[in-house]
């Protein structure tokens, strides 16, 4: 799909076209909408992280609580399976889903949310250094950058979509 042929949908086509790329929060392509045209793929994700930015810190929280627990068998989106199983984390040893099941617990006790990470280009080793390491940070640096990565996440998702 091109940017041209997302500035012509409307508005339910538009939400149905780019919504999933804020994990179950359809609500941030709904409100982007009315920023079109977009010059690129780039003002698409800039309206709707810009969205995110106005929203309410309940609605923040709600899109953060959306995404699934990494490294788990937990029901998840099309895009959140292809994205995990792309970083190995389909194919854990018993030993390594024990472990990030026992971190992600702990992370999702310590800051109300699960861990975030946009897993492309990087191995199962890498998130699982990230996912110990962010559990030292203050509850409001890593809300700020569990939003970062859905952030990433979303644009990584967008690129795959809109074509140039």
């Amino acid at each position: 799909m091109t940017i041209d042929e997302v500035n012509r949908l409307d508005h339910a086509r538009f939400v149905a076209a780019v919504g999933w790329a804020f994990e179950h929060s359809p609500w941030v392509a709904e409100r982007a909408f009315a920023s079109r045209p977009f010059a690129g793929l780039e003002a698409l994700h800039a309206a709707m992280v810009e969205q995110v930015t106005l929203a309410t810190t309940p609605e923040k929280l709600a899109l953060l609580r959306a995404h699934p627990d990494l490294g788990t068998r937990a029901r998840m989106s099309g895009a959140s399976d292809k994205e995990q199983s792309g970083a190995g984390l389909d194919s854990l040893t018993p030993d390594e889903f024990e472990q990030f099941g026992r971190l992600n617990s702990g992370y999702r006790g310590r800051f109300g949310f699960p861990f975030l990470f946009a897993v492309k280009g990087s191995t199962k080793h890498d998130i699982l250094r990230a996912l110990q390491a962010r559990m030292e940070a203050s509850p409001e640096q890593e809300f700020a950058e569990a939003l970062r990565q859905v952030y990433r996440i979303a644009g990584f998702r967008l690129e795959g979509l809109i074509t140039s």
